[in-house]
C-alpha cells in the first residue's frame, strides 16, 4: 500500500539510510514499497535522549535506521528497559510490547509504543512535580 507523505519547506525526512531535504516549499511524495522511514520530528538524537524512555527510543530508532547493527543497539535497549521497568513497574506492558515488536522485526511498530512510552513517562514525572 503506498505511503504519502507531504513535507513541510524545509523538511528533512529519512528514507532507507538517506537523508532527504525538502526544498522551500511545501511537498507531496508517494513511497511504493516497503521503507524505512522517520520524518525530521520524530528523529532523536543524543542530546535530545535525556531521560530513560527516550533513550529507549533511541536505541530502537538506531535499530531501525541501521538494520545491519541492529544488534549493537540490543544490549543498551535491554539494560535501559530493565531499569525503565524497576523505577515505573506500571510500564512493563508497553516494554513486553516493544520487546515482541522488536523480536518480531516489527520495529515501527516498536517506535510507536516507545512514543506512548515516552508520554506515559512525561506523565510520571509531572504528577511527581505536582506531589511535592
Amino acid at each position: 500500500m503506498p505511503l504519502n507523505i507531504e513535507l513541510k519547506p524545509n523538511e528533512k525526512i529519512f528514507i532507507n539510510g538517506a537523508v532527504l531535504a525538502n526544498g522551500p516549499s511545501r511537498a507531496q511524495i508517494t513511497v511504493l514499497n516497503d521503507a524505512s522511514i522517520l520524518r525530521e520530528k520524530d528523529i532523536y538524537t543524543e542530546a535530545r535522549a535525556d531521560t530513560p524512555c527516550k533513550r529507549i527510543y533511541l536505541a530502537v530508532q538506531c535499530m531501525y535506521m541501521d538494520p545491519a547493527h541492529a544488534d549493537q543497539y540490543q544490549q543498551p535497549y535491554e539494560n535501559m528497559s530493565a531499569q525503565v521497568r524497576e523505577a515505573a513497574p506500571s510500564t512493563e506492558a508497553m516494554l513486553e510490547e516493544m520487546s515482541q515488536d522488536i523480536a518480531n522485526g516489527r520495529l515501527y511498530q516498536a517506535l510507536k509504543v516507545a512514543k506512548k512510552l515516552i508520554e506515559y513517562e512525561q506523565e510520571l514525572i509531572d504528577h511527581a512535580r505536582q506531589s511535592t
